[in-house]
């Protein structure tokens, strides 16, 4: 039986287990979204504006592990791709985006909406080629999606006009090949980085990324043999913050005081599948042990004079039972077992290892417990009746405000153990890290290397689309919500139930903060908002407005409840001047902040 070449590409997503297509329909992708209108197989998700699509889609390939597949039709509709295409790259999430081109006869003449997409996404994609033949097919799509899963990343597909309709030159489906399972590091490396761990008077820190995701026993099985304490990347979370008596939350801005105490005070430095960016935050003058799937991860944000390129599962069994004595059980074959002299080195090691103090890991536990103890208190209710919290308010919450502690702590209490988080970039995640743990089966998505804003909403609406059942909460901020406002009727339209908790303080946060902490007076953060309940309630959601202490905890438990009619978006009424002290914060950010709020007084 005949198909044409978008039948051919629609029944070769089917095949490779594709659910969903998010995108905005018209001119050259018609018969690509025909062809999608006749499988009961896959469902079209038509949003309102393509950026959109490109979230929703690199969210469900980041839950799922399945190719996330957006389309973006002529010209404008593929440019409005591109924000969260370069999110889906620097989250290393595997997405096909599907663009629409001119018909081939009018190509490289300036046509109408002609945009050379070749040329356009060369930076975002590790794959893009425009389909000018049907011949091309499967092959060039088998390539895309390959190359995606490969390179984890994105590939791009332009389909034109007079292309889609015509005839397929084969009926050969693609074929997807087999992810590769990854391995264990070469056995001199990890030898090498056993003789500096095993050390015993060496107090060794852990910072473990999403790069250990399949690897949550073995991670907290090292960190037991070192007696570490473990810092964790945002994106760590939903891995390994649950049940985890190693971990001492993040470092960075969002950070606290025991992670940098852990970092600050350890000898050694165990990376274990992590590229955190922010090189300040890094502690100067430690032995770095990094190990990383990827060998161009190794040494890209600090010095690594250890590196151990492998998997992180299967390395940190090798590793854990060297340092455990069991030699060779968990290595290839005929080496470590076979070899006297490293058995009775491994045994001596685990002699040693079993004297370690956990010292350094008290220390840093015990820390990061104060702190969160202190945090816990602003979560309470009645935090500015109490006289510490009168006293405090005076200066930073005179309009008796709801602090966002108390918002974010509620969220935490109330969702389910297997719901999916989102949050914006800027004072929604901090919020977010700082007091929703990951416990159950909870999963976290946002733009945590790219840093968009107006990305909580798109993703929670993604990871809806893979399970309507499951709850999905986004904290959204005031400026990221209104960028992609529109949006909020798909999740009407597709029955999408999300929670959207909105931090409306009136402003960019974290851009306020960053001004005010650089001397700066506050200048452009300000937002005239308009009355989202009622611009939520005109889209079909269901809406509530907070606005005082204590009224916090029932109007989340009840949006939870009423999801079940549909998506519901909560508007609190937050404080503008909330501040989040960061882990270690610096004499210039005091003096800076000092002196940006006597000049806005002025």
């Amino acid at each position: 039986m005949s198909r044409n070449v978008a039948e051919m590409i629609v029944e070769s997503l089917v095949e490779a287990g594709v659910k969903q297509v998010w995108g905005v329909v018209g001119d050259a992708l018609n018969p690509v979204t025909d062809a999608i209108r006749r499988r009961k197989e896959i469902e079209w998700i038509g949003v309102r504006h393509e950026e959109v699509a490109a979230f929703a889609a690199s969210a469900q390939a980041q839950l799922s592990g399945t190719i996330g597949v957006c389309m973006g039709t002529v010209g404008p509709g593929a440019v409005h791709l591109l924000n969260g295409l370069y999110d889906a790259k620097k989250s290393h999430a595997p997405v096909l985006a599907i663009c629409g081109q001119v018909p081939t006869e009018h190509i490289g003449t300036q046509f109408f909406q002609e945009v050379d997409n070749d040329k356009l996404f060369a930076d975002v994609a590790a794959f893009a080629h425009t389909v000018t033949n049907p011949a091309q097919l499967p092959g060039i799509l088998a390539e895309a999606v390959n190359t995606a899963y490969g390179e984890r990343g994105v590939s791009v597909l332009t389909l034109p006009g007079d292309v889609g309709s015509l005839e397929a030159a084969s009926d050969e489906p693609v074929h997807v090949a087999p992810r590769a399972e990854g391995g264990p590091a070469a056995e001199s490396h990890i030898a090498e980085a056993v003789d500096v761990l095993a050390d015993r008077g060496a107090k060794v820190t852990m910072l473990v990324g999403c790069g250990a995701a399949g690897a949550r026993e073995e991670v907290l099985e090292t960190a037991r043999l070192l007696q570490a304490p473990m810092v964790l990347t945002l994106k760590a979370k939903p891995v390994l913050e649950k049940d985890n008596e190693f971990q001492v939350g993040q470092t960075g801005l969002i950070g606290n005081p025991g992670a940098v105490k852990a970092l600050e005070d350890c000898d050694v430095l165990l990376m274990v599948g992590t590229d955190f960016p922010y090189t300040d935050w890094y502690p100067k003058g430690k032995t770095v042990v990094q190990i990383d799937r990827y060998q161009e991860m190794i040494g890209r944000r600090v010095a690594a004079q250890h590196a151990v390129v492998g998997d992180a599962a299967s390395t940190l069994r090798i590793l854990n039972a060297r340092l455990a004595g069991e030699t060779g059980s968990e290595g290839p074959a005929g080496t470590a077992a076979a070899d006297k002299k490293e058995a009775k080195a491994a045994k001596a090691a685990a002699k040693e290892t079993s004297k370690r103090s956990s010292h350094h890991l008290d220390a840093a536990r015990r820390r990061y417990d104060e702190w969160r103890s202190m945090q816990q208190g602003v979560t309470d209710p009645k935090h500015d009746s109490k006289l510490f919290g009168r006293i405090r308010s005076a200066f930073d919450n005179p309009d008796r405000r709801l602090r966002p502690e108390e918002v974010a702590a509620a969220l935490h209490r109330h969702a389910p153990q297997d719901a999916v988080f989102t949050s914006d970039t800027g004072m929604s995640t901090v919020w977010l890290s700082r007091f929703v743990e990951m416990t159950g089966t909870r999963q976290l998505v946002g733009s945590y290397n790219l840093g968009s804003m107006a990305n909580a909403m798109p993703q929670a609406l993604g990871a809806q689309g893979l399970d309507r059942d499951r709850a999905v909460v986004a904290f959204s901020g005031d400026g990221g919500l209104m960028m992609l406002l529109g949006d909020l009727r798909t999740a009407v339209t597709y029955k999408l139930p999300v929670v959207v908790a909105l931090f409306n303080n009136g402003r960019l946060g974290m851009v306020k903060l960053e001004q005010e902490q650089g001397g700066l007076p506050e200048f452009g953060t300000e937002l005239d908002n308009p009355d989202f309940v009622g611009l939520a309630q005109a889209m079909g959601w269901q809406a509530r407005r907070v606005e005082k202490p204590g009224e916090v905890d029932d109007a989340v438990r009840q949006a939870f409840a009423d999801r079940a009619n549909g998506p519901v978006l909560l508007d609190f009424i937050t404080n503008p001047d909330e501040i989040a002290v960061p882990g270690k914060p610096t004499v210039g950010q005091g003096w800076g902040f000092a002196i940006a709020k006597a000049k806005e007084v002025l």
